[in-house]
């Protein structure tokens, strides 16, 4: 699979004690381990197992994925704008796989 492609969206600016909108997708060919290839052998498993957001390194939303989760996961959720910093999005999965991103975002 080739790197994969993450789409964050984070309001740039906030006001202290607002509550925003956060949207996540990555592009991950998701695979469950249980559909069979032309040949009828099984086709390894390969899927995201974890989400993770932080907000200055604090956890501020965490998932976990299994086999069911559809391909290009798409993820939304809100939290308070508390102070400027940077957002961070991590996500982890089978054989290896590692993505991060980071937006910044001004509290006024």
């Amino acid at each position: 699979m080739a790197a994969a492609r993450a789409l964050i969206n984070v309001p740039p600016k906030a006001r202290r004690g607002e509550v925003i909108g956060i949207k996540s997708l990555i592009s991950h060919e998701m695979e469950t381990g249980f559909r069979p290839n032309a040949t009828g052998q099984l086709i390894p498993r390969n899927i995201i197992k974890e989400f993770v957001c932080t907000y200055n390194g604090v956890e501020v939303f965490r998932a976990e994925f299994f086999p069911a989760v559809s391909a290009n996961p798409f993820v939304s959720f809100t939290t308070r704008a508390t102070e400027s910093g940077t957002i961070t999005m991590t996500w982890t999965g089978d054989n290896g796989f590692h993505a991060s991103e980071s937006v910044a975002i001004t509290v006024e």
